[in-house]
């Protein structure tokens, strides 16, 4: 289990500025949690805290009974039996896609070793690719190379930070169900810090929120998404519409608006954008612009009648 007890962290070369505030939470053997927030909110540096590439202010940091301690205290940082896997991917340009992932095996039983670099080919979609030289690779390649290479060992926790920023959609969600069913095979625990919440609904057992470098919202990602309890949680995974209601405002995901005959809400249509089985409406209600899911086009400047429903907080 990995335990995160109250810990903060400023980089003493930037305005002496906390990146983390006071986090805590825990995560059990064999679980994913996925950390989202904007650009600049502290989730990378979440990550290499955890790794063991910095020193706390305050706070502890423990896997199971070791305590994992920054370079103050070791020569070379980061803890054996994790791997992180960093947006720089730090592969080795000039030799073979399979000898990048070799290169952490045992070369005392090569026979071994050439089976479990097959076998993690197969999970990164990349088994044609295994003779091609990493220089010769597109980013998306080498960023799952460096995954591979970091569950070689199969350390007990990996830390991805942005895994998939540079792998094209029509290979993104086949890499996520093949990575993370393998996570879980093994019995690996595994931290994504992602701004794509696609990595959180379906993969995660548990989401992490963080705003202004602290922990804002801690649950199941389902708990997240139906219940956010503040805007800047629920843009995280989709567009978002704040609208005051009977003097209350309230949160709603386009699809939980739906444009029917007859309604007392009235608003006019602005545009229409293509979504591939639904239509995103762009409409003035109230003088707010919101965005509505409808099956069909709408003609702008129609006047269309809204109906409000399930309602996520």
């Amino acid at each position: 289990m990995l335990q995160v007890n109250n810990i903060s962290f400023r980089y003493h070369s930037d305005s002496g500025k906390e990146v983390l505030k006071n986090l805590s939470f825990k995560l059990a053997s064999g679980e994913h949690l996925c950390v989202m927030g904007e650009s600049g909110s502290g989730k990378s540096t979440l990550l290499k805290a955890i790794y063991g590439l910095l020193d706390l202010d305050k706070g502890t940091l423990f896997w199971k009974e070791k305590q994992i301690l920054g370079p103050a205290f070791h020569l070379v940082p980061g803890m054996d039996f994790f791997k992180y896997v960093a947006q720089d991917f730090d592969l080795m340009p000039f030799t073979s896609v399979e000898e990048n992932i070799a290169k952490f095996l045992p070369r005392s039983h090569p026979e071994g070793s050439k089976k479990r670099t097959l076998e993690l080919l197969e999970v990164i979609e990349m088994k044609s690719f295994a003779k091609q030289k990493v220089k010769d690779l597109s980013g998306g390649q080498q960023q799952r190379v460096a995954i591979a290479r970091a569950l070689a060992k199969e350390p007990e926790l990996i830390l991805l930070d942005e895994p998939f920023s540079q792998i094209d959609n029509f290979k993104k969600n086949s890499l996520r169900r093949k990575l993370f069913s393998y996570l879980k095979e093994k019995n690996i625990s595994c931290i994504v810090a992602t701004h794509d919440g696609n990595d959180a609904l379906s993969f995660a057992d548990k989401m992490i929120v963080i705003k202004d470098h602290r922990i804002l919202a801690l649950g199941s990602p389902k708990e997240l998404y139906q219940k956010p309890k503040e805007h800047y949680i629920a843009a995280l995974f989709d567009d978002v519409n704040e609208i005051v209601i009977d003097g209350k405002k309230q949160l709603f995901y386009p699809h939980q608006i739906k444009i029917v005959e007859v309604s007392d809400d009235k608003a006019v249509v602005k545009n229409s954008y293509y979504k591939g089985f639904y239509w995103l409406i762009e409409v003035d209600y109230k003088g707010q612009i919101i965005f509505v899911q409808n099956q069909e086009t709408l003609v702008s400047g129609n006047l269309v009648n809204l109906d409000f429903f399930s309602v996520p907080n």
